[in-house]
């Protein structure tokens, strides 16, 4: 199929964003791979600052040695942004905003994160509003105004690029410890946007941060961080935990998985919720993710240090809730799974640094494997339109795209290097990369976050 085509020559072109740069000689790579006995043209060259050309090759991802650093390749890439917020943040949500889907820039995307602050200083749920996302100028753009401007233009250029940037604007409300997971309710509605977080003290919390999102759109920011009280809160895990997940299906439904293999339901009231006393507890170690069936409003999957994934079912008693087991689902623990919205697929990924595609009509192996990380996957996520595609991201600080749809077997040699096919994009430059979230209404926008950053971007192959 053309698009199988056009995808795997992208690959192959832009198979990862970054140069490497080595500061004592100036040799750049890129994507762009040449044979050494060749002769190089001027697309298979490079120049450093003092003019001379370099040779561009294919890069891999390996350990950076010492007087190298990555910069991006933005011919790669349609946007590129990085944030920075007051503290490291471990988990983080993008908000379904009323801004509906959109195409076209500038874009503003809204998340909600949790920090993980310094011992001795604050912690806090962030409210933020990322706006003023403009497309990357690409080179050949930039060196065409270059040409064509005047003095008085390039005046006029700089108050342009300063009207360019993006911009970040911030709400925060005090939270009791480090936020281990912080997750949106999809059912927010006007009157009132609900977020939970898993704290580090053992206690989950609801917040309303419908307050906060409107001051975002006002002039008078509070830059202070606030004292808000929880809207609830539930302190009956015996431990801290991971595990967490709103019902897509079942307005103000919850699930809360412990670091002691205990997995409670919450349902909604008119002004609370009601918590099980009853839990959930096939899982022999901790529920490390849980994510709600997207279409199934009873049925639930987890994934523990068990290696397992179990498939549940709420309306059956407590201790035979429980219908599918996964056993070794992977060769270590189980970090995180997510539900594909369209097909029967769930993407696992563990600390053996796999990713695993499991068809649930037929559970008893993986439908696929892809070895690629070199580190534990600490993320995953399938696109929200395009149910082929899904991004992971893992301790060995890459993201990589991913395309079911691309059917070949072979895998592509690069630089005697064995690469799945259906890889279809790496991003790197950021340390400790904990998650990766797809924007719900930004067609292939997607934000990651990081021990220092945020990145948000989106590539030219999704």
């Amino acid at each position: 199929r053309g698009w199988y085509e056009r995808r795997l020559r992208e690959f192959q072109t832009f198979q990862h964003y970054f140069k490497q740069i080595n500061l004592s000689s100036l040799n750049s790579f890129n994507m762009m791979g040449v044979n050494e006995e060749e002769e190089m043209t001027d697309e298979q060259t490079g120049t450093t600052e003092t003019g001379e050309k370099t040779q561009l090759k294919t890069y891999l991802p390996k350990d950076i040695e010492a007087g190298e650093e990555l910069t991006p390749d933005m011919s790669a890439y349609e946007m590129l942004h990085t944030f920075r917020a007051r503290a490291s943040c471990l988990s983080f949500d993008v908000l379904k905003d009323r801004l509906v889907p959109r195409e076209g820039y500038p874009v503003t995307a809204y998340t909600v994160a949790g920090t993980q602050a310094d011992k001795g200083k604050k912690n806090s749920v962030i409210i933020m509003k990322m706006s003023n996302l403009n497309r990357e100028q690409k080179e050949e753009e930039e060196d065409k105004e270059e040409e064509e401007k005047s003095d008085d233009e390039d005046i006029e250029k700089d108050e342009e690029d300063e009207k360019s940037k993006e911009v970040l604007e911030t709400a925060e409300i005090y939270h009791q410890g480090t936020v281990n997971r912080i997750r949106i309710c999809p059912h927010s509605t006007d009157a009132k946007t609900y977020v939970s977080t898993w704290s580090e003290k053992g206690k989950v919390h609801i917040w309303d941060i419908g307050p906060q999102l409107s001051s975002l759109e006002t002039a008078s920011t509070n830059k202070e961080v606030q004292k808000v009280k929880p809207v609830f809160t539930f302190g009956g895990h015996v431990e801290e935990g991971f595990g967490m997940d709103w019902s897509p299906t079942r307005q103000g439904y919850l699930l809360t998985g412990d670091c002691t293999r205990h997995i409670h339901l919450w349902t909604p009231r008119e002004a609370d919720w009601l918590v099980s006393q009853q839990t959930f507890s096939s899982h022999h170690e901790s529920v490390e993710d849980i994510q709600w069936s997207p279409n199934e409003e009873h049925v639930f999957a987890s994934c523990s240090v068990d290696k397992t994934i179990r498939i549940w079912d709420d309306r059956a008693p407590h201790h035979k809730a429980c219908m599918i087991t996964v056993p070794e689902a992977h060769s270590s623990d189980v970090n995180v799974i997510n539900w594909n919205r369209t097909e029967p697929f769930i993407v696992s990924g563990g600390d053996d640094g796999i990713l695993k595609i499991w068809d649930l009509r037929k559970l008893d192996s993986h439908a696929a494997l892809f070895k690629h990380h070199s580190g534990p996957i600490t993320s995953v996520e399938w696109h929200p339109t395009d149910s082929s595609v899904f991004g992971a991201s893992g301790e060995d600080n890459q993201v990589s795209l991913w395309d079911l749809g691309v059917e070949s077997a072979e895998p592509l040699v690069i630089n005697d290097t064995e690469v799945p096919p259906q890889l279809l994009f790496i991003h790197q430059g950021q340390e400790e990369i904990k998650e990766l979230h797809w924007h719900p209404f930004i067609s292939g926008l997607l934000l990651t976050t990081s021990l220092n950053d945020f990145n948000v971007f989106k590539t030219i192959s999704v």
